[in-house]
């Protein structure tokens, strides 16, 4: 599992979809700027066909048998 930290610097009450900050990944140095609601979601989401998510099933396969 993955950890980050967000830090929103400026959104609008009325348009909560309208936000600015930057998005730190725990460890990895760097930082990913968001200027929206779908840009912060891009940046955080792990798509469940990602290579490593395949990696990690595939594993999970290996482990079990059929009786």
């Amino acid at each position: 599992m993955k950890t980050y930290i967000v830090r929103i610097y400026r959104f609008e009450d009325k348009k909560p979809f309208n936000l600015v900050g930057v998005v730190e990944e725990v460890g990895v140095e760097g930082r990913k700027a968001f200027s929206n609601y779908d840009e912060l979601w891009n940046i955080l989401e792990v798509s469940p066909f990602s290579p490593s998510s395949r990696k990690r099933e595939k594993t999970k396969r290996i482990g079990k048998t059929k009786r």
